[in-house]
């Protein structure tokens, strides 16, 4: 099976269809489905019984998006459901987190050990990577059915004595189920997305997805078309979301431990001041490219993933969107690491790692100090022997769908490409960087 590249008319599985439709002569007839923070905000309340989200330093964030996503996303009308959906599951997290802490407060002082956070950019062998570790029982990595319910789901609004969460058998069924449920929709929805970047309830998940909980994540604009709340958020101090994050995956941590953690998105490359900020134990690990290759990649993900949520995906747009995006990325990274200690970072060629993934899996171990066991390689081995390209069918793209071309990307990323040695992919594979630590 072969993805998809007409973009400009994205897969509608029939009873989606009849509920646009439907949707449609709705908003014909006056019926208003726009997103609004309030009617949000009270709809968490009601589902949850609880009030007190605590410091609601979130709702700036949360009406700069609502305000991009009425005014410049399309959505459709199942398409808003979806994302009202999100965004009121994420309100409820903060206020089930803010409850958790009122009756643990000593969560907040949790130790996560070692922390591996994989931070290269998209279609880079990020996931590759973070499964690969992940695939080790003593390193906790954040689970898709904890991305979708990080807090136990304690029954909402019930009273009873403090303490009595259930962290045991019922409350991980409970969210599994929601896990299981969310990837098959998923899959009804976008087969195809299924093909580019395969999703399962229990695989290890993005951590940008705990960042979405504070409104402050590049989610959004994969997802949908919200140039203004991007440009919003690429001028915003970050430090209050990570330090949410840090917060849940405390929480994580509280109910099921691990001696090491291991993250990974590509958004933290715009953030690793912050993060080496919060963190300053942590090991960051960068996947390097041939960025003629991934970016176009990625911005046929990013098509694929706006056409869940809109009849209106303009593959051009992306392409200026990302290639800008991944411009300052790079470039935000590369002053950072100018700045720090070499030690901290690790650098992971795409095409080491397919030549080798287990060997170099323990250089990152041995960067973070981590013993690489036999049990962690042959849980790596076997990940490894599974996970081979395109076992859920050939991605299909090509740069020209974007507006792009290989000079474009070249020029914008000669300086990436020349500092970290990255091959001309189609020359060939080659040796790419190594670990300065």
């Amino acid at each position: 099976m072969e993805t998809s590249t007409d973009y400009a008319s994205p897969y509608r599985p029939l009873p989606v269809a009849c509920l646009n439709r439907a949707g449609r002569l709705a908003r014909r007839l006056g019926r208003d489905d726009a997103l609004d923070a309030d009617q949000m905000i009270a709809a968490a309340r009601r589902k949850t019984g609880l009030s007190d989200f605590g410091d609601e330093w979130f709702r700036e964030p949360l009406g700069v998006l609502v305000e991009s996503i009425n005014a410049e996303a399309r959505l459709t009308p199942v398409g808003a459901r979806i994302q009202r959906s999100r965004m009121v599951a994420a309100l409820s997290t903060r206020l089930r987190v803010e409850r958790l802490l009122r009756e643990h407060p000593e969560i907040r002082d949790i130790d996560l050990g070692p922390i591996i956070l994989i931070a290269g950019l998209q279609r880079t062998a990020t996931t590759a990577l973070h499964r690969l570790i992940a695939a080790d029982p003593g390193i906790r990595a954040l689970r898709s059915w904890e991305a979708l319910n990080p807090v136990p789901l304690r029954a909402d609004g019930a009273g009873g004595r403090a303490g009595r969460w259930p962290l045991g058998r019922r409350d991980r069924s409970r969210r599994t189920w929601q896990g299981k449920l969310a990837a098959r929709a998923l899959r009804f929805l976008a087969p195809d997305f299924q093909t580019i970047h395969p999703i399962a309830y229990d695989a290890p998940e993005e951590d940008v997805l705990l960042l979405d909980v504070s409104f402050m994540s590049q989610s959004p604009e994969a997802a949908m078309h919200v140039p203004s709340y991007a440009a919003w958020l690429e001028g915003r101090d970050h430090t209050r979301s990570y330090e949410d994050l840090l917060t849940l995956l405390r929480i994580l941590h509280w109910q099921r431990p691990g001696a090491a953690w291991v993250l990974k998105t590509p958004h933290h490359m715009e953030h690793l001041d912050v993060i080496l900020e919060i963190m300053p134990d942590v090991r960051i690990v960068q996947t390097h490219r041939d960025p003629k290759v991934s970016i176009p990649s990625f911005c046929s993900m990013v098509a694929h993933a706006r056409g869940i949520l809109s009849d209106h995906v303009d593959p051009e747009e992306i392409g200026r969107h990302w290639m800008r995006k991944t411009r300052r990325m790079m470039e935000r990274s590369m002053q950072v690491r100018r700045d720090a200690r070499d030690a901290v970072f690790v650098d992971v060629s795409y095409y080491d790692l397919l030549a080798d993934p287990l060997g170099e899996v323990r250089r990152v171990y041995d960067a973070a100090g981590i013993e690489f066991s036999e049990e962690a390689a042959a849980a790596a081995r076997a990940v490894s022997r599974r996970d081979v390209k395109d076992r859920h069918g050939r991605h299909v793209y090509a740069p020209a769908s974007f507006g792009l071309d290989d000079a474009t990307i070249d020029a914008a990323c000669d300086a990436y490409r020349r500092h970290y040695r990255i091959p001309d992919e189609a020359a060939g594979l080659a040796a790419g960087p190594r670990s300065r630590g």
